[in-house]
């Protein structure tokens, strides 16, 4: 499932594409997807097709298409200090996205059938923890992954405000997944060929609207010996943040906007490098004539032969023009304000390392 748009030269191409076709269409939905690098959650030799809007699998590892991703993560409708249950959370891309939404006030769970795949999401979300330049410009809110059949939830867990089902769900499994919704919360999932979103509007009432024509994998029922009780899933608990995590979200929150400010009173602008988008090959009309009986009548013709020169001179036009409209703007080195600002306190050097989740650079 995918290909709805063009393939992209990296991240953020692909996320204009996908503004561009109107898949993203929310700037907290758009900031998440730049700040989640697509490619990070790719095997080794296989990240040339990340930025291509197609699904991708090997082994038990699998992400849905970009388009199906943008769709669900809008229809989700997120919020800072949601519940979110992710269930067939796979690599934990979609989760950590949801993440950087919810806020560390919020709750992320996510349920996934291969232990191996929980491993691989543990994994790259230490990645994205201590290595991402993103980290640092988002409250995070972290996943918590366990492993286990979804469809074998205990029936004593506590209801989400949002959920996500990553697989094909069977009409006669519709109302287990209902059930595991709050009152006012929104569920989405792939059911009967369609991307679907319910909305818990009462006790027993929903309401459903189909978003987009899919095809998923279904989801896979444990099998077991006739009388063989189930291994239930017990699901993260909901727990209260420490004094001390508290007070360390508190304390990064005021420096960042301390920073942001700071910038902002300086009056200095970032220069992003002018990236410059391929060229698409375009037909154009010239002038040719042709005779009818006596008279010569002139005739547009359509060549396929690219512009070259012409585009280059567009170009270069639309680069003098930036420049003159950019005039004194100070160009300034890329810095992490947060980093630094933390750095410079006053405190002994492992709680400085807290402060910093001991994030290296």
């Amino acid at each position: 499932m995918g290909g709805a748009v063009s393939a992209g030269e990296d991240n953020d191409d692909l996320i204009d594409n996908l503004k561009e076709a109107q898949y993203i269409r929310t700037e907290k939905v758009e900031q998440a997807f730049r700040a989640i690098d697509r490619g990070d959650y790719y095997l080794d030799g296989y990240r040339d097709s990340a930025y291509k809007d197609l699904a991708w699998k090997h082994g038990n590892i699998h992400l849905s298409a970009p388009c199906i991703y943008s769709e669900v993560m809008e229809a989700l409708k997120l919020q800072p200090g949601l519940s979110f249950l992710n269930l067939g959370s796979g690599t934990g891309y979609l989760s950590t996205m949801v993440g950087l939404i919810i806020g560390p006030y919020g709750v992320n769970h996510g349920v996934e059938l291969h232990k191996d795949v929980v491993e691989y999401a543990r994994q790259k979300l230490d990645e994205f923890i201590k290595n991402s330049d993103s980290f640092d410009k988002f409250e995070f809110c972290e996943p918590a992954f366990v492993v286990g059949n979804c469809l074998e939830i205990s029936t004593d867990s506590h209801q989400y405000d949002r959920i996500y089902c990553g697989a094909g769900v069977q009409k006669d499994h519709e109302n287990y997944m209902k059930v595991l919704l709050k009152i006012g919360g929104i569920l989405v999932m792939p059911i009967e060929d369609q991307l679907t979103q319910i909305t818990r509007t009462g006790q027993s009432t929903w309401d459903s609207r189909n978003i987009l024509a899919v095809s998923f994998a279904p989801l896979v029922q444990q099998s077991r010996a006739e009388g063989e009780k189930p291994d239930t899933v017990q699901l993260p608990p909901v727990t209260v943040r420490s004094l001390q995590d508290l007070s360390r979200i508190y304390i990064r929150r005021t420096l960042r906007n301390l920073a942001n400010q700071d910038s902002q009173g300086k009056g200095t602008v970032q220069r992003v490098p002018h990236k410059r988008k391929r060229r698409r090959c375009r037909r154009r009309r010239i002038n040719t004539y042709v005779f009818v009986g006596n008279q010569l009548i002139p005739q547009m013709v359509e060549s396929e032969e690219e512009e070259h020169a012409e585009e280059e001179q567009k170009e270069a036009a639309a680069e003098e023009e930036e420049e003159r409209d950019i005039g004194d703007i100070e160009i300034i080195k890329q810095v992490n304000e947060l980093r630094e600002q933390i750095l410079a306190l006053p405190l002994p050097e492992s709680l400085k390392a807290y402060l910093l989740y001991y994030r290296e650079k």
